[in-house]
């Protein structure tokens, strides 16, 4: 029997192709869930799947309502789940303005709030100014920003998001992410989101789903989960590290705020978040230095004592991931192999890792 105790997708499917499907999600009732792997690994086909497009076999739960359960032959159609879509490409009539784009998604519905619902997620992303204008004279973060507003109008009780980023040049995708960073934040209501990108997991993801040749491989909270990944992975995943941390102090003086996350302390540029709220850090794994002697008079201001957990040696011989732990947080360090010899970098050992300021994001 299906367990309609928490949200959850649990769908197969076989393909003439070869591909199966096999996933069983459960997902919290607000916040980001990314999608995350390889093209072609099946996470779109997730998306499609429990949005109905595609057929299925299994359970799909989202918001608290039953949108499939092959147990009781019940499968409700696309059109009758009240799901914001958003695609890749916008997909915004040409014929149209903005205005005009926008509205047309109210036409799904019936609901005298439409009209107010549209307003708010004009505002919401910001694009009040760009009512009146044609589709083609937007840039592609505009589009974008154009076709969640108009997602939004109907009122979704899941907002599904397929790569909306991928068809965007890197300046274009920095535009646009504070704006969806913004929707999880502001909107009560859980958000699938797929994409490939390990910025825009770090970046937006609350958890992590991590899909695999048609199977799910790990889902948890995003930095637990992406950390398993980088485990099990090594170097090929570890390019970008993610620290959950408290905004503890502010240096007006010289525009900076310390995150503290576990036993580490990371002093980062000010961004304005408010003391005590939750930030999450980026850092590369080869902006993390290691000294087997506490570093004097230095430029760095992220210092901190630790103890090497693991070495991986990766598939190129030149260089050495580090894992390093400080009771209980774990950063990666990426170094040259003759570094980590030269250190006599072995797990258990005590080490300093050392992080550059402008370096955390």
């Amino acid at each position: 029997m299906a367990d309609n105790s928490d949200d959850r997708i649990r769908l197969t499917l076989s393909r003439s192709t070869g591909f199966m499907l096999d996933v069983d999600l459960r997902l919290p009732s607000g916040g980001v869930t990314v999608l995350f792997g390889v093209s072609g690994c099946g996470k779109t086909t997730v998306l499609r799947s429990a949005a109905g497009l595609e057929k299925a076999q299994g359970y799909v739960r989202i918001a608290g309502q039953v949108w499939q359960d092959d147990e009781k032959h019940l499968f409700v159609p696309t059109y009758k789940r009240r799901i914001g879509y958003v695609f890749q490409e916008a997909s915004l009539f040409d014929h149209l303005n903005v205005r005009e784009n926008l509205r047309f998604g109210l036409k799904r519905i019936s609901d005298k709030d439409g009209e107010k619902r549209l307003d708010d997620a004009v505002e919401l992303l910001g694009i009040g100014h760009l009512l009146e204008r044609r589709t083609s004279e937007l840039s592609g973060g505009e589009r974008q920003r154009c076709a969640i507003a108009r997602s939004l109008a109907i009122k979704p009780t899941a907002l599904f998001m397929d790569e909306p980023l991928a068809a965007l040049d890197h300046a274009r995708r920095l535009e646009i992410m504070p704006w969806i960073d913004r929707l999880k934040k502001e909107l009560n209501l859980p958000i699938l989101y797929v994409t490939h990108s390990e910025e825009e997991v770090m970046r937006l993801a609350d958890r992590l789903a991590v899909i695999d040749n048609g199977k799910l491989i790990d889902n948890g909270p995003v930095a637990e989960t992406w950390l398993h990944l980088m485990q099990k992975k090594g170097r090929k995943a570890s390019r970008l590290l993610l620290v959950m941390g408290t905004v503890e102090e502010r240096d007006s003086a010289w525009s900076l705020m310390k995150v503290v996350s576990g036993a580490m302390h990371f002093w980062v540029r000010d961004t304005g978040a408010v003391i005590g709220s939750l930030v999450r850090l980026m850092v590369n794994a080869d902006d993390v230095s290691l000294s087997v002697t506490k570093p004097s008079q230095t430029s760095i201001q992220n210092v901190f004592p630790c103890t090497v957990a693991a070495i991986d040696d990766g598939s190129d011989p030149s260089r050495k991931v580090v894992q390093v732990q400080a009771a209980g947080t774990v950063i990666m360090s990426e170094l040259t192999a003759r570094a980590a010899h030269e250190l006599q970098l072995r797990p258990g050992m005590a080490v300093w890792a050392q992080v550059k300021t402008i370096a955390v994001h």
